[in-house]
């Protein structure tokens, strides 16, 4: 027997799809419930905490883990990814060689941002690598009719972005860190700054005025939100 959302913590944001912020860093995941089918949007920071979010997936769809969506290469969205053996796994174009070939700067990263340096090596070592990759827009068939549009929207945040966008009423669109509500966003050495109001231009394109916008760290936001956040983007930047 499955459980509700609220019984986990999770947030219901529509019809069959929710999320959960994950403790330390406020970080979204994601998780849309199909016909014998389960994706999950970001695999948290470690492999305990990719553990907790397969286990409380399965309770959720009665099911276990069938995709597993990364939203951008950064430790705290990916390096749970090993705990979600037996998923298909996506990313956009180019994610397969930062994690390659940057295994040991992602490390670093979690180490320097808190994560205990054991679990950072344990997780940076069993890290899978994306053979999925989205150069444009990949459409998911999840079954009965549900569906999952994974869009390669960046550079922004990186130079690496995905957005899950899931149709309904609402529409749901996973944004990664392009967008942030419980603080500004955060633009790293691997940021494309010139190109970040263009990528939210392109979420706003996909879900529209009546969407709910659930970022990569903070509360779900509206289209008014996201607008606010590419402006003031822009100006920060100084780009259009």
């Amino acid at each position: 027997m499955t459980v509700t959302w609220e019984e986990l913590g999770w947030e219901r944001v529509a019809e069959g799809v929710g999320r959960c912020r994950l403790p330390g860093w406020d970080c979204t995941a994601g998780l849309v419930l199909g016909a014998g089918t389960a994706l999950m949007v970001d695999a948290g920071s470690s492999l305990a905490e990719g553990a907790r979010l397969r286990t409380e997936a399965q309770a959720l769809a009665d099911r276990r883990v069938t995709h597993l969506a990364l939203t951008h290469p950064h430790f705290d969205h990916v390096l749970g990814a090993a705990a979600f053996a037996g998923a298909a796994l996506y990313a956009a174009a180019g994610t397969e060689t930062v994690l390659g070939h940057g295994r040991e700067e992602l490390r670093l990263d979690a180490i320097r941002n808190g994560l205990p340096a054991a679990e950072a090596e344990e997780a940076a070592d069993a890290l899978p690598l994306p053979r999925r990759l989205v150069c444009g827009e990949w459409t998911l068939d999840l079954g009965d009719g549900r569906q999952a549009l994974l869009a390669n929207v960046g550079p922004g945040h990186t130079a690496h972005d995905l957005a899950v966008l899931v149709p309904g009423d609402p529409e749901v669109v996973f944004c990664g860190d392009l967008v942030e509500e419980s603080g500004d966003p955060q633009a790293g050495p691997d940021a494309v700054p010139s190109r970040w109001p263009d990528a939210l231009d392109r979420l706003l394109a996909l879900g529209g005025d009546r969407a709910r916008y659930v970022p990569g760290h903070g509360a779900v936001v509206d289209a008014a939100f996201v607008r606010a956040q590419r402006d003031a983007l822009a100006a920060r930047f100084g780009v259009s």
